[in-house]
């Protein structure tokens, strides 16, 4: 505790330079984990499908677009959900400004614009959390089970640590 707070912890690997290319599996939560960017429907014996809302199509439309503004980087694969967002980045070679923005500043930019976005169309205090869980993706099983998690999250929303009532 510091200051009667709890100490934030930083997941990163102190030692990782998260400007290296590869792949980074990213989950971005909402404020209070609220939902906000989609509404999940069909579960049980009907396949789940995933709805986004207006902030969730102003979400997706952001992500994408962080492709125009990083040519470095390319979105793999992603899932939005009500209260999270889940993305593969692809960070290529190619060479790009200088120093290199990090895995830290593509996230930070993403939800500053999207939440800018958001603003324009209902007022919202905060609409993602400060940090951002990330992994390093380590070879071909662990993208492919990431890759696996990501295309059946809706349908498994319920079972989800994220999973929060709509």
């Amino acid at each position: 505790m510091e200051n009667g707070m709890p100490k934030r912890k930083h997941p990163r690997l102190k030692s990782f330079d998260y400007s290296t290319p590869g792949a980074y599996f990213v989950t971005i939560c909402t404020q209070n984990k609220r939902c906000l960017l989609s509404s999940i429907v069909g579960r049980g014996l009907a396949p789940a499908e995933n709805h986004l809302t207006e902030y969730g199509k102003i979400a997706m439309e952001q992500l994408f677009l962080l492709e125009k503004r990083y040519d470095f980087l390319k979105i793999d694969q992603y899932v939005i959900m009500p209260n999270h967002v889940h993305v593969i980045f692809i960070l290529s070679q190619t060479a790009g400004a200088s120093p290199r923005p990090t895995m830290t500043d593509i996230v930070c930019a993403y939800k500053s614009l999207t939440t800018r976005e958001c603003k324009k169309v209902k007022p919202i205090d905060k609409l993602f959390q400060t940090s951002f869980y990330e992994h390093v993706v380590r070879g071909q099983e662990d993208y492919d089970e990431i890759a696996e998690y990501i295309v059946n999250n809706p349908k498994k929303w319920e079972l989800d640590k994220l999973y929060a009532k709509e």
